[in-house]
């Protein structure tokens, strides 16, 4: 609970603007009572981050495609785990604003998303579901800063549901634009 007010305060207001005193008062503890569990205001902000991290980049690890997915299954398998990244965002909005947008460590969480994403590309190129000829470092951060955008503009403000954005995502990213 008092994790969660935490984040909901650092995700409204920024680190320098929260304050110990409203997260306590919100969570209806005392000061004291939060010194028990954190060191400082910088100490349950770096949790929320790590938590996240490690949420994230578990999310990411396990969206590498196997090696035996059918090529007609291809857009559905890679929206399915669009999908749950989108509703990872969802459910963990203020934690994702803090760790994806407000801290200083947002920068190196998507460098290092990008990374992963690419090392799963370049695997999954080598199983024939891509083409060979594309910057995947390119592909890799373009999917993150797209991921970001449409996560504030359209998942945070209910403009689209996490399927909805997984599948135009998937659609733009694996047929494009073209008329076929």
């Amino acid at each position: 609970m008092l994790l969660e007010i935490a984040a909901q305060q650092f995700a409204l207001h920024g680190f320098h603007k929260t304050k110990i005193s409203e997260i306590v008062k919100e969570a209806n503890v005392t000061q004291p009572t939060f010194y028990l569990y954190f060191k400082s205001k910088d100490a349950v902000f770096q949790e929320l981050i790590q938590v996240f991290k490690e949420k994230l980049y578990n999310h990411v690890a396990h969206s590498k495609l196997p090696a035996d997915v059918a090529k007609e299954g291809l857009l559905s398998r890679i929206a399915y785990g669009l999908s749950r990244l989108f509703e990872f965002f969802k459910q963990n909005e203020n934690v994702a604003r803090i760790g994806f947008v407000v801290s200083e460590e947002a920068k190196d969480i998507k460098v290092q998303m990008a990374l992963k994403i690419e090392e799963n590309l370049i695997e999954e190129v080598e199983n024939g579901y891509f083409t060979t000829d594309i910057n995947l470092n390119l592909v890799a951060t373009t999917m993150v800063g797209a991921i970001e955008h449409l996560s504030i503009t359209k998942l945070w403000t209910g403009v689209h549901s996490p399927e909805e954005l997984a599948q135009d995502f998937t659609s733009l990213f694996l047929c494009g634009l073209k008329n076929n």
